[in-house]
């Protein structure tokens, strides 16, 4: 690397929930260094930047606006800039970053590897994406099918506020949210899963530290070619199959998934349930929140940043 031998990343917001996801599976990387900024200077933005010359990477998260005051202050540097790898909603739909999902298409892991900027994916269009992506792409969903995407995660993606929530007296056991049907994922998952339809998007939360499933349900009727599960599963089986974290696992007889297997690791898992002879299917993506949904992704992406993808594939 240009700035030392042993590449050194700063996570600005490392005490939230990503941050310290990000920063425990980093502290398992010999090959990179943490750098951090003194405590009593922690709110002085000279500081700020004053460390973000001095390294390779620099992971921002933040609250979207902040994230946009700090990959500002990062681009005032030129030439002492360092690559920015960006947690928040703040960057995903921007045409100046690149979008950090390396399983989003044959190429997209080598854009990021040669990007300045990413931003690291949402938790819940990781799994909407790639559930739908490979479909498109095959020509079996049209892209102005109406789309709905159902989903539920572990109340850990709900930050700080909602764990205490959770973890305190008085909280719901499941809950809808998002019901204004403008929640924030939206754009990432139409744009990056090349629908030209608005897909409608509900999310929920139930009394589960972390884990998550994410469905879309299908009438395959309205399918290009009226495809039986079995052609589309084939078509996630083909789309990923050199993958080392996305496997398409068959659906299993009992009609049952829970959301917390995958808790802990980055593998995301895609099934698809149907019954041919009724023309429907559901698609089920499971995968960890925190995991590839926050934290193992962001570690999967600045192995590649860095060019380190073996050390970051044992730690993410």
């Amino acid at each position: 690397m240009a700035k030392g031998k042993v590449p050194t990343i700063f996570i600005d917001g490392e005490a939230g929930t990503t941050g310290l996801g990000i920063r425990q599976r980093l502290e398992a990387m010999p090959e990179v260094a943490l750098r951090s900024i003194d405590p009593a200077h922690r709110k002085e933005p000279e500081a700020k930047r004053a460390l973000m010359a001095e390294v390779d990477l620099v992971v921002l998260c933040l609250p979207d606006a902040a994230s946009k005051e700090s990959a500002a202050m990062a681009a005032s540097l030129g030439a002492d800039a360092p690559k920015l790898l960006d947690a928040s909603t703040a960057h995903r739909v921007d045409p100046a970053w690149v979008y950090g999902v390396p399983e989003l298409a044959p190429e997209q892991g080598q854009a990021i590897a040669g990007a300045p900027r990413v931003a690291n994916p949402g938790c819940y269009p990781t799994g909407g994406i790639l559930l739908l992506r490979p479909l498109v792409e095959a020509g079996l969903l049209p892209a102005d099918y109406p789309i709905t995407v159902n989903a539920v995660s572990g109340y850990s993606g709900g930050g700080k506020s909602m764990i205490e929530a959770y973890e305190g007296d008085g909280h719901p056991a499941y809950e809808l949210y998002g019901l204004g049907l403008e929640h924030k994922h939206v754009p990432e998952l139409q744009t990056y899963s090349k629908l030209s339809r608005r897909p409608i998007f509900v999310p929920s939360v139930g009394n589960f530290r972390q884990g998550m499933l994410v469905s879309v349900p299908l009438h395959l009727d309205l399918l290009h070619g009226s495809p039986t599960p079995f052609s589309l599963e084939q078509a996630l089986s083909t789309y990923y199959a050199n993958s080392d974290w996305v496997k398409v696992v068959p659906a299993g007889v009992d009609g049952k998934l829970e959301p917390e297997a995958l808790n802990g690791t980055n593998v995301l898992e895609l099934r698809v349930f149907g019954n041919a002879s009724r023309g429907q299917a559901v698609l089920v993506a499971r995968l960890d929140n925190l995991g590839k949904g926050a934290s193992g992704a962001a570690v999967q992406n600045i192995g590649l940043m860095l060019g380190l993808q073996d050390a970051a594939r044992a730690a993410a």
